[in-house]
C-alpha cells in the first residue's frame, strides 16, 4: 500500500486539528461556566488573562523553530495543548482554570510561527500557495463540522457532553501531532541531534531577533498587515452587533452571514488560488486588501438605507465581498511572508510577523466595540482607510522584496538553483574526502 504524500498527511492533520478546535471554540465560555459555576463575566476575565500567555509562546517558538526545526515545535505545541485540554475537566477553581487555559494558550502561541515555517519547509514555490489554500479550505470545513458535532452533543442535554467534547478536542490535538510527526522535512536534523543544516547553524550565530529587527523591509511587511488583521476580526466581533443593532437585521441571520464566509472559503479557496498563482503575490494581496476596503465601505453605506429588504440584501453582498477579499488576501500573504524570510532564521521572522496578528486579535474586541459605540459608520470608514493603506504599502514594498517571495515561479527557479548548488557542494566535499 502506497504511503500518503507529505502534503496529504499534512492536510489530514489539519482536518483533525480543525474538527477538534471547532467542537470546543463555540462553547469555551460556557464550558468553564458550567464546570466551575463561576459567573460568565468572571470566566471571560480569567480566560483573557490566561490567553496573554500566547504572546509569550510566540517568540519562544521562533527561537525553538530555528534551533530544533519547525516539525518538532509544531508537534510539541500540539501535545502541550492536548495536555491542557485533558486537564479542563479537572478544573474546580479560578486558579486551576487559569493554569489550564494558560497552558493551552502557550501552545496556541507557538502554533502560527511554527506551522508557517513547517509549510515553508515541506512545500516550495507554487506548491506552497496551493497547500496554504487547501489548508484554509479544509480548516474552515473542519471548524464547521466540529461545531455541528458539538451542537449535536450538547443537544442531548447531558452534563457529560461538555467533558466529552474537551476530551475529544484533546485527542484531536494528540492525533494531529502524531500525523505531522510522520511527515519528512527536507534538510531536517538527524534524529537525536540538536543542530540542523549548516545554513541554519550559521543563521543562529548571526544575531537572532536582532537580525529580524534590522530588516526594515520585513518590518514594513509586518506593520502593513496590522490594519488588515483588525479587518479580519469584524466578522466575529463588530458585524453581529452592527447588523442587529444598527441595521435591525434579525439575530438569527448572523449565523447565516458567518456561514456565507466559512462555506465560501471552504468551497472556493482552492480553485481561486489555482488561478491566482500566475500573478505576483504582492498584487494579489493588495487586491484582497482593496476588496476588504470596498466591503467595509458598503457596510458603512448600508447605515443610511431605510428599506429593510435592501439593507438585508446589501449585508449579504458586503459579506460576500469580504469573503472574496479573504480568499485573495490570506493564502498568498502567508506564502509571501514565509518566502521573504531567510530559511536559516525563518522561525524568528515568522514569530515577529505573527505579532501583526496577535496584537490586533487581542485588542480588536475592545477597540472595535468602542468605535461602534462612538460612531458605527466611522468605524467602517477607518477600517476601509486602514486596509487601503495596507494595499498601497504592499505595492510600494514589491520592488524591495526578494523575487522568490513576490512570484511563486521565480521562487521555484531560485530554490531549484539553490538545491543544485548544494548538491554540487556535497559532491565536491565527497570528492575531497576520497
Amino acid at each position: 500500500m502506497t504511503r500518503p504524500s507529505a502534503q496529504a498527511r499534512y492536510m489530514a492533520g489539519m482536518v483533525v486539528d480543525a474538527t477538534g478546535s471547532g467542537m470546543y471554540l463555540p462553547l469555551s465560555l460556557l464550558f468553564f461556566h458550567h464546570v466551575t459555576g463561576l459567573p460568565i463575566e468572571r470566566v471571560g476575565v480569567i480566560m483573557t488573562a490566561a490567553a496573554l500567555f500566547s504572546l509569550v509562546g510566540n517568540p519562544i517558538a521562533g527561537v525553538l523553530v530555528d534551533r530544533f526545526g519547525a516539525r518538532a515545535v509544531v508537534v510539541g505545541g500540539y501535545l502541550v495543548r492536548a495536555v491542557g485540554f485533558a486537564a479542563y475537566p479537572l478544573v474546580d477553581s479560578p486558579l486551576t482554570m487559569f493554569l489550564a487555559v494558560a497552558l493551552v494558550a502557550l501552545g496556541d502561541g507557538s502554533y502560527p510561527p511554527s506551522i508557517q515555517s513547517f509549510v515553508a519547509a515541506i512545500a516550495r514555490g507554487a506548491d506552497r500557495d496551493r497547500l496554504l489554500a487547501a489548508q484554509r479550505s479544509l480548516r474552515n470545513a473542519g471548524l464547521g463540522a466540529g461545531g455541528l458535532i458539538a451542537g449535536a452533543a450538547l443537544g442531548l442535554g447531558s452534563d457529560a457532553a461538555y467533558r466529552v467534547i474537551v476530551l475529544v478536542s484533546a485527542a484531536a490535538f494528540a492525533g494531529a501531532a502524531l500525523i505531522l510527526h510522520t511527515i519528512p522535512v527536507p534538510g531536517s536534523p538527524v534524529p537525536g541531534t540538536r543542530t540542523g543544516t549548516a545554513p541554519r547553524e550559521a543563521g543562529r550565530r548571526s544575531g537572532g531577533y536582532r537580525l529580524v529587527l534590522r530588516d526594515r523591509t520585513f518590518l514594513a511587511l509586518t506593520l502593513q498587515n496590522v490594519p488588515t488583521a483588525f479587518g479580519y476580526m469584524v466578522l466575529s466581533v463588530a458585524l453581529p452587533v452592527y447588523v442587529t443593532q444598527e441595521l435591525d437585521v434579525p439575530a438569527s441571520l448572523v449565523g447565516v452571514l458567518y456561514a456565507v464566509n466559512t462555506v465560501g472559503i471552504a468551497l472556493l479557496q482552492i480553485p481561486v488560488t489555482r488561478r491566482l498563482i500566475r500573478y505576483r503575490r504582492t498584487r494579489t494581496v493588495a487586491a484582497g486588501a482593496a476588496t476588504f476596503a470596498v466591503s467595509f465601505a458598503a457596510f458603512a453605506l448600508l447605515a443610511g438605507v431605510p428599506a429593510r429588504p435592501v439593507a438585508l440584501a446589501g449585508v449579504f453582498a458586503a459579506t460576500a465581498l469580504f469573503t472574496v477579499g479573504e480568499m485573495l488576501h490570506g493564502a498568498p500573504l502567508s506564502a509571501l511572508v514565509s518566502s521573504a524570510a531567510p530559511e536559516e532564521t525563518r522561525g524568528r521572522y515568522m514569530a515577529v510577523y505573527q505579532f501583526s496578528w496577535a496584537i490586533p486579535i487581542t485588542l480588536a474586541p475592545a477597540v472595535l466595540t468602542a468605535l461602534l459605540s462612538l460612531s458605527p459608520v466611522s468605524m467602517w470608514v477607518l477600517l476601509a482607510a486602514g486596509v487601503s493603506c495596507s494595499a498601497l504599502t504592499m505595492l510600494r514594498l514589491e520592488p524591495r522584496l526578494p523575487a522568490r517571495a513576490v512570484h511563486a515561479r521565480t521562487q521555484e527557479d531560485h530554490e531549484e538553483t539553490d538545491t543544485e548548488d548544494r548538491r554540487a557542494a556535497t559532491a565536491r566535499q565527497k570528492a575531497g574526502v576520497e
